[in-house]
């Protein structure tokens, strides 16, 4: 939390807001209110896990659901409690590669089942139900046995440095990685959306600097920037 003696306030957020928070959000709101962002990037559940080791974030961007047992434990300000906005997942490949059919479950399932290598993230929102698809589609261990499992980061990177053919994410994430081509969003029928949300940290309720982020959060000029980076504005 900050003090009149530091201007810095520290975030917790979801990578899949990184692009429109680097570029756009965070120095906007630096500039106006003269306070300084230090900025942790990771899945929600990596965030949980270090919520969990006793970090204390003044304020948390991630996936909706995960707000309600922080808001029990009287970590998170369920008051302050903002949606900003949902991504749907998608799918990469390298540039100038032939794009590959995802028009339906099973045109998904044979792309998937063709690559060499599909790289996905199992501790990320998308990752998570991306491996719940794989059951549900019965490819699950053709595809995991030469799966690219990323614990965390951007998946389309795995595609750039060739590790992967194939890259699953939510389409913000994979937005993030300019060098790969996005073929699209899975199909509507098996399309899976996260929701985010902003918050303060109970300890930074009253924060001059804190609250003045979540107002940046839910701004015109925030909310365009979501859109720019490929995530839907609730």
């Amino acid at each position: 939390m900050s003090t009149p003696h530091d201007n810095r306030v520290s975030l917790f957020s979801t990578l899949a807001v990184k692009g429109a928070l680097d570029f756009t959000i965070l120095p906007r709101y630096e500039r106006d209110s003269g306070a300084r962002a230090e900025s942790t990037f990771d899945p929600t559940n990596v965030l949980l896990d270090k919520i969990e080791s006793g970090a204390r974030p003044d304020v948390m961007i991630g996936v909706s659901s995960s707000f309600d047992s922080l808001v029990s434990a009287g970590i998170i300000d369920g008051l302050s409690r903002k949606s900003i906005a949902r991504t749907g997942v998608g799918l990469a490949v390298p540039p100038e590669t032939p794009t590959p059919d995802i028009s339906s479950p099973e045109a998904l399932a044979s792309t998937l089942k063709q690559a060499r290598s599909v790289a996905y993230s199992r501790t990320g929102a998308s990752g998570v139900y991306f491996a719940e698809l794989l059951l549900a589609l019965g490819i699950s261990d053709e595809v995991n046995s030469r799966a690219t499992i990323v614990e965390k980061g951007f998946t389309a990177l795995a595609v750039v440095d060739g590790r992967a053919d194939l890259a699953i994410q939510q389409l913000s994430e994979l937005r993030f990685v300019p060098e790969v081509q996005i073929v699209g969003p899975l199909p509507e029928s098996v399309q899976h959306y996260t929701e985010f949300s902003a918050a303060l940290g109970t300890h930074a309720v009253g924060d001059r600097n804190a609250t003045a982020l979540i107002t940046a959060l839910t701004t015109d000029y925030a909310r365009t920037a979501y859109a720019d980076a490929g995530l839907e504005v609730r």
